[in-house]
């Protein structure tokens, strides 16, 4: 699979900021983001505008990283993981029309230093993983992750302290 090498000095490249040594493979959507040195992005990734990933960090093939979602330093990304930026979804108006940008609020999600977050996880919007937590493949997060847990289930409950 061929991947795309960035090693050039910060720059802006198709409206996203991409640092220094970054490698971003192939089928990824990135628009207005930015994605912070070191850092690797896999296959079939997509990175909406107004998301950040900070350094050092994998994020895994097949992830959603929608507008709102603020990843820092050394934080991995399992395969498959999706956030969400908004607590209430609809395509339309109660009047019937479409929405648009001016019709929903943006939650914000932050994802602390060190944190990993396994495959197939679903992040709901709002919250903060803590630095160096853990979050169970499959977890659905739904509150916020006090730093140096692991958790996991459906709602995502506490596991144990690392």
């Amino acid at each position: 699979m061929e991947k795309i090498t960035i090693n050039n000095d910060r720059q802006s490249l198709n409206n996203v900021e991409i640092g220094e040594n970054v490698r971003i493979f192939n089928f990824v959507n990135a628009y207005g983001c930015s994605i912070d040195d070191n850092s690797k992005v896999g296959a079939f990734v997509e990175i909406q505008k107004g998301a950040s990933i900070g350094k050092n960090c994998k994020i895994s093939s097949h992830t959603f990283i929608c507008e709102g979602v603020h990843i820092a330093d050394n934080v991995f990304i399992g395969h498959g993981v999706m956030f969400t930026n908004d607590l209430f979804p609809r395509a339309t108006n109660a009047d019937g029309s479409q929405q648009t940008e001016a019709d929903w609020k943006l939650v914000e999600t932050y994802i602390q230093k060190g944190a990993s977050i396994g495959s197939n996880a679903t992040i709901l919007c709002g919250i903060t993983i803590g630095e160096n937590a853990m979050i169970g493949a499959g977890a659905v997060v739904t509150k916020d992750v006090p730093a140096n847990t692991i958790v996991a289930g459906n709602p995502a409950r506490h596991f144990k302290n690392i």
